[in-house]
Protein backbone atom coordinates (compact mmCIF):
# COMPACT_ATOMS: atom_id res chain seq x y z
CA UNK A 1 0.00 0.00 0.00
CA UNK A 2 1.37 3.39 -1.00
CA UNK A 3 2.48 5.77 1.74
CA UNK A 4 2.43 9.55 1.26
CA UNK A 5 4.73 11.98 3.08
CA UNK A 6 4.71 15.78 3.21
CA UNK A 7 8.13 17.38 3.64
CA UNK A 8 7.37 20.61 5.42
CA UNK A 9 8.92 23.40 7.43
CA UNK A 10 7.76 27.00 7.04
CA UNK A 11 11.26 28.20 7.91
CA UNK A 12 13.21 28.64 4.68
CA UNK A 13 16.77 27.54 4.07
CA UNK A 14 16.63 24.33 6.10
CA UNK A 15 17.26 21.88 3.27
CA UNK A 16 13.61 20.94 2.75
CA UNK A 17 13.69 20.70 -1.04
CA UNK A 18 17.17 19.17 -1.01
CA UNK A 19 15.78 16.49 1.30
CA UNK A 20 12.65 16.01 -0.82
CA UNK A 21 14.73 15.45 -3.97
CA UNK A 22 17.42 13.30 -2.46
CA UNK A 23 15.29 11.20 -0.13
CA UNK A 24 12.89 10.47 -3.01
CA UNK A 25 15.77 9.61 -5.35
CA UNK A 26 17.51 7.44 -2.74
CA UNK A 27 14.31 5.51 -2.00
CA UNK A 28 13.93 4.97 -5.76
CA UNK A 29 17.54 3.77 -5.91
CA UNK A 30 16.51 1.10 -3.39
CA UNK A 31 14.06 -0.36 -5.94
CA UNK A 32 10.85 1.39 -4.91
CA UNK A 33 8.43 3.18 -7.22
CA UNK A 34 8.46 6.83 -6.16
CA UNK A 35 6.59 10.00 -7.13
CA UNK A 36 7.80 13.45 -6.05
CA UNK A 37 5.12 16.15 -6.14
CA UNK A 38 6.45 19.72 -6.31
CA UNK A 39 3.98 21.95 -4.46
CA UNK A 40 6.23 24.99 -4.20
CA UNK A 41 5.69 27.87 -6.70
CA UNK A 42 9.46 28.42 -6.62
CA UNK A 43 9.67 25.10 -8.57
CA UNK A 44 13.03 24.15 -7.03
CA UNK A 45 12.24 20.44 -6.79
CA UNK A 46 11.28 20.46 -10.47
CA UNK A 47 14.40 22.30 -11.63
CA UNK A 48 16.52 20.19 -9.29
CA UNK A 49 15.41 17.14 -11.26
CA UNK A 50 16.07 18.78 -14.63
CA UNK A 51 12.58 20.13 -15.42
CA UNK A 52 12.55 23.90 -15.93
CA UNK A 53 9.95 26.39 -17.16
CA UNK A 54 6.99 24.01 -17.12
CA UNK A 55 3.76 25.46 -18.59
CA UNK A 56 0.92 25.83 -16.09
CA UNK A 57 -1.24 23.38 -18.08
CA UNK A 58 1.43 20.72 -17.52
CA UNK A 59 2.02 21.48 -13.86
CA UNK A 60 0.38 20.90 -10.49
CA UNK A 61 -1.50 24.19 -10.98
CA UNK A 62 -3.70 22.50 -13.57
CA UNK A 63 -4.47 19.71 -11.10
CA UNK A 64 -5.10 21.77 -7.96
CA UNK A 65 -6.92 24.71 -9.52
CA UNK A 66 -8.36 23.43 -12.80
CA UNK A 67 -9.13 19.82 -11.88
CA UNK A 68 -6.85 18.12 -14.43
CA UNK A 69 -5.88 14.47 -13.90
CA UNK A 70 -2.62 14.16 -12.00
CA UNK A 71 -1.46 11.43 -14.37
CA UNK A 72 -1.56 13.94 -17.26
CA UNK A 73 1.26 16.04 -15.80
CA UNK A 74 3.56 13.38 -14.34
CA UNK A 75 6.93 13.10 -16.12
CA UNK A 76 9.86 10.71 -15.96
CA UNK A 77 13.18 11.76 -14.46
CA UNK A 78 16.72 10.62 -15.18
CA UNK A 79 16.51 8.49 -12.03
CA UNK A 80 15.03 5.05 -12.66
CA UNK A 81 11.93 4.51 -10.54
CA UNK A 82 11.47 8.22 -9.76
CA UNK A 83 8.74 10.30 -11.42
CA UNK A 84 7.84 13.95 -10.92
CA UNK A 85 4.66 16.03 -10.80
CA UNK A 86 6.22 19.43 -11.59
CA UNK A 87 5.21 22.86 -10.33
CA UNK A 88 4.93 26.14 -12.21
CA UNK A 89 5.09 29.69 -10.91
CA UNK A 90 1.33 30.03 -11.53
CA UNK A 91 0.88 27.77 -8.50
CA UNK A 92 1.36 30.90 -6.36
CA UNK A 93 -2.09 32.02 -7.53
CA UNK A 94 -3.70 28.92 -6.01
CA UNK A 95 -3.69 30.54 -2.58
CA UNK A 96 -6.10 33.19 -3.94
CA UNK A 97 -8.01 31.16 -6.51
CA UNK A 98 -8.96 28.42 -4.04
CA UNK A 99 -10.33 30.80 -1.39
CA UNK A 100 -13.97 30.12 -2.29
CA UNK A 101 -13.53 26.62 -3.72
CA UNK A 102 -15.53 23.84 -2.03
CA UNK A 103 -13.41 21.32 -0.12
CA UNK A 104 -10.36 23.37 -1.08
CA UNK A 105 -8.14 21.64 1.51
CA UNK A 106 -8.77 18.24 -0.11
CA UNK A 107 -7.92 18.98 -3.76
CA UNK A 108 -4.58 17.16 -3.65
CA UNK A 109 -5.95 14.19 -1.72
CA UNK A 110 -8.60 13.67 -4.40
CA UNK A 111 -6.01 13.98 -7.18
CA UNK A 112 -3.63 11.50 -5.57
CA UNK A 113 -6.38 8.94 -5.04
CA UNK A 114 -6.50 8.32 -8.80
CA UNK A 115 -2.83 7.28 -9.11
CA UNK A 116 -1.74 6.11 -5.68
CA UNK A 117 -1.69 2.42 -6.66
CA UNK A 118 1.06 3.13 -9.21
CA UNK A 119 3.67 3.95 -6.55
CA UNK A 120 5.17 2.63 -3.35
CA UNK A 121 5.96 6.07 -1.91
CA UNK A 122 4.84 9.60 -2.74
CA UNK A 123 6.73 12.62 -1.38
CA UNK A 124 5.20 16.11 -1.35
CA UNK A 125 7.63 19.05 -1.35
CA UNK A 126 5.73 21.83 0.43
CA UNK A 127 6.34 25.59 0.13
CA UNK A 128 7.97 27.36 3.09
CA UNK A 129 4.64 28.58 4.46
CA UNK A 130 1.55 27.26 6.19
CA UNK A 131 -0.93 28.32 3.49
CA UNK A 132 -3.50 26.34 1.53
CA UNK A 133 -0.89 24.41 -0.49
CA UNK A 134 0.79 23.08 2.65
CA UNK A 135 -2.58 22.30 4.23
CA UNK A 136 -3.49 20.36 1.06
CA UNK A 137 -0.31 18.35 1.43
CA UNK A 138 -0.95 17.61 5.10
CA UNK A 139 -4.52 16.54 4.33
CA UNK A 140 -3.24 14.14 1.66
CA UNK A 141 -0.28 12.72 3.57
CA UNK A 142 0.03 9.79 5.95
CA UNK A 143 2.93 11.50 7.70
CA UNK A 144 4.95 14.70 7.87
CA UNK A 145 8.75 14.73 7.57
CA UNK A 146 10.32 17.87 9.03
CA UNK A 147 13.85 18.85 7.90
CA UNK A 148 15.58 21.01 10.51
CA UNK A 149 18.92 22.78 10.28
CA UNK A 150 21.23 22.45 13.26
CA UNK A 151 21.43 26.15 14.05
CA UNK A 152 20.38 28.50 16.85
CA UNK A 153 16.93 29.24 15.42
CA UNK A 154 16.15 25.61 14.52
CA UNK A 155 13.05 25.39 16.70
CA UNK A 156 11.81 28.85 15.72
CA UNK A 157 8.39 28.52 14.14
CA UNK A 158 8.03 24.84 14.98
CA UNK A 159 5.24 25.74 17.39
CA UNK A 160 3.25 27.19 14.47
CA UNK A 161 3.86 24.08 12.37
CA UNK A 162 2.82 21.76 15.19
CA UNK A 163 -0.27 23.89 15.74
CA UNK A 164 -1.21 23.54 12.07
CA UNK A 165 -0.67 19.79 12.28
CA UNK A 166 -2.93 19.59 15.32
CA UNK A 167 -5.68 21.55 13.57
CA UNK A 168 -5.44 19.40 10.44
CA UNK A 169 -5.55 16.29 12.60
CA UNK A 170 -8.56 17.54 14.59
CA UNK A 171 -10.71 18.90 11.78
CA UNK A 172 -9.59 17.48 8.43
CA UNK A 173 -7.34 14.43 8.58
CA UNK A 174 -7.16 12.43 11.84
CA UNK A 175 -4.50 10.10 10.43
CA UNK A 176 -1.74 12.68 9.94
CA UNK A 177 1.28 12.42 12.27
CA UNK A 178 4.94 13.38 12.39
CA UNK A 179 6.82 10.51 10.77
CA UNK A 180 10.28 11.88 11.30
CA UNK A 181 12.61 14.84 11.74
CA UNK A 182 15.73 15.10 9.55
CA UNK A 183 18.76 17.00 10.84
CA UNK A 184 20.34 18.85 7.89
CA UNK A 185 23.50 20.91 7.22
CA UNK A 186 25.14 19.01 10.05
CA UNK A 187 28.70 19.94 11.01
CA UNK A 188 30.02 17.95 13.95
CA UNK A 189 33.08 20.21 14.20
CA UNK A 190 30.87 22.99 15.56
CA UNK A 191 29.90 22.80 19.22
CA UNK A 192 26.60 24.61 18.52
CA UNK A 193 25.57 21.82 16.13
CA UNK A 194 25.83 19.22 18.88
CA UNK A 195 23.98 21.45 21.32
CA UNK A 196 21.11 22.06 18.89
CA UNK A 197 20.98 18.38 17.98
CA UNK A 198 20.61 17.49 21.65
CA UNK A 199 17.79 20.02 22.02
CA UNK A 200 15.94 18.75 18.95
CA UNK A 201 16.28 15.09 19.97
CA UNK A 202 15.09 15.94 23.47
CA UNK A 203 12.05 17.73 22.03
CA UNK A 204 11.02 15.22 19.35
CA UNK A 205 12.38 12.07 21.05
CA UNK A 206 12.53 8.98 18.83
CA UNK A 207 10.93 10.77 15.88
CA UNK A 208 14.35 12.21 14.94
CA UNK A 209 16.15 10.01 12.41
CA UNK A 210 19.48 8.63 13.57
CA UNK A 211 21.17 9.46 10.26
CA UNK A 212 21.97 13.13 9.74
CA UNK A 213 22.74 15.09 6.56
CA UNK A 214 26.12 16.86 6.55
CA UNK A 215 27.04 20.12 4.88
CA UNK A 216 28.37 19.02 1.51
CA UNK A 217 29.45 20.90 -1.61
CA UNK A 218 28.16 18.16 -3.92
CA UNK A 219 24.66 18.47 -2.45
CA UNK A 220 24.73 22.19 -3.21
CA UNK A 221 26.05 21.67 -6.75
CA UNK A 222 23.75 18.86 -7.87
CA UNK A 223 20.54 20.94 -8.45
CA UNK A 224 22.31 23.19 -10.95
CA UNK A 225 22.90 20.06 -13.04
CA UNK A 226 19.30 18.91 -12.64
CA UNK A 227 20.32 15.75 -10.80
CA UNK A 228 19.89 14.23 -7.34
CA UNK A 229 23.17 13.68 -5.51
CA UNK A 230 23.00 9.93 -6.05
CA UNK A 231 23.35 10.54 -9.82
CA UNK A 232 25.62 13.58 -9.64
CA UNK A 233 28.23 12.02 -7.35
CA UNK A 234 27.21 8.79 -5.63
CA UNK A 235 30.47 8.70 -3.66
CA UNK A 236 29.96 12.13 -2.11
CA UNK A 237 29.22 12.44 1.61
CA UNK A 238 25.85 13.96 0.82
CA UNK A 239 24.74 11.14 -1.47
CA UNK A 240 25.92 8.51 1.00
CA UNK A 241 24.08 10.27 3.84
CA UNK A 242 20.78 10.34 1.95
CA UNK A 243 21.14 6.68 1.01
CA UNK A 244 21.62 5.83 4.69
CA UNK A 245 18.61 7.98 5.57
CA UNK A 246 16.53 6.24 2.89
CA UNK A 247 17.43 2.83 4.32
CA UNK A 248 16.47 3.98 7.83
CA UNK A 249 13.25 5.49 6.47
CA UNK A 250 12.29 2.28 4.69
CA UNK A 251 13.17 0.16 7.70
CA UNK A 252 10.92 2.30 9.89
CA UNK A 253 8.01 2.55 7.46
CA UNK A 254 8.03 -1.03 6.22
CA UNK A 255 8.43 -2.26 9.77
CA UNK A 256 5.32 -0.31 10.70
CA UNK A 257 3.50 -1.74 7.67
CA UNK A 258 4.36 -5.25 8.80
CA UNK A 259 2.98 -4.53 12.26
CA UNK A 260 -0.23 -3.12 10.78
CA UNK A 261 -0.66 -6.17 8.54
CA UNK A 262 0.02 -8.71 11.30
CA UNK A 263 -3.20 -10.44 12.37
CA UNK A 264 -4.16 -10.04 16.00
CA UNK A 265 -4.05 -13.11 18.21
Amino acid sequence: MVRIFALTNQKGGVGKTTTAINLAASVAALDRRVLLVDMDPQCNASSGLGHRQVASAKSLYAVIVQGADLSSIVVDTEMKGLRLAPASRDLAAAEVELVSAPRRELKLRAALSTIRDEYDYIFLDCPPSLGILTVNALCAADGAIIPMQCEYFALEGVTDLLGTLRRVKSFLHPGIAISGVVLTMYDDRVRLTQSVESEIRNYFKDRVYRNVIPRNVRLAEAPSFGKPAVLYDIKSRGAEAYLRLAKEFLQDEEGQDAKRARPRA
